[in-house]
């Protein structure tokens, strides 16, 4: 008789502990679908927010740059890319290149910061630059990898980059970018 009790409250925690497993594993299952499901929209917003940020941007009256800047991109990438900017310059806190890529190289890829360039371009002087194409690579939940080209067709430019969007507390914000060579069109 003692067996028999002891074995049938073996069954019932075996069975109690068998649907304590079985919830969790639909819970996560309804939250990736529902995710995947939003996924699309949310990159199709953030390479909006993108595209017509990078362009308002470049359309903004000479000497706001830097404020526009700091709205449209994360804390830690704007401190990030006003280091690569000064590298090496005569100027309060600059860093040379050694101590920039100290500082930085755990948080970001320093061989694509775009040292001694401006934001986005790797011109100093632009007429009018329009995102000529911007597809995205990849996405998170809250992470977007953007490959854009910008172009200056008045000077006959081009800049293509690889952008890191996030969104934070229901705002999309730039998170890197990588630079490459500008490309003169002939």
């Amino acid at each position: 008789m003692k067996r028999t009790i002891i074995a049938s409250l073996f069954l019932i925690i075996a069975c109690k502990e068998e649907k304590k497993e079985a919830v969790p594993q639909t819970g996560p299952q309804v939250k990736e679908n529902i995710a995947s499901e939003n996924k699309p929209k949310d990159s199709e917003e953030a390479k909006k927010w993108l595209e017509e940020s990078i362009e308002d941007y470049f359309k903004a009256d000479l000497g706001t740059e830097e404020k526009n800047m700091q709205k449209m991109t994360t804390k830690a990438y704007y401190d990030y890319k006003n280091d690569a900017m000064n590298v090496d310059l005569d100027v309060d806190g600059s860093l040379t290149k050694k101590e920039f890529y100290e500082k930085w190289r755990k948080k970001f890829d320093v061989q694509k910061a775009g040292i001694g360039t401006g934001f986005l371009i790797t011109g100093q002087d632009w007429e009018e630059i329009k995102v000529s194409s911007c597809k995205i690579l990849a996405s998170g939940e809250h992470d977007f990898l953007f490959d854009v080209v910008l172009s200056d067709r008045k000077l006959k430019a081009e800049y293509p980059i690889t952008v890191n969007v996030t969104k934070e507390n229901g705002s999309f914000l730039i998170a890197d970018v990588w630079q490459k060579e500008h490309k003169l069109n002939e």
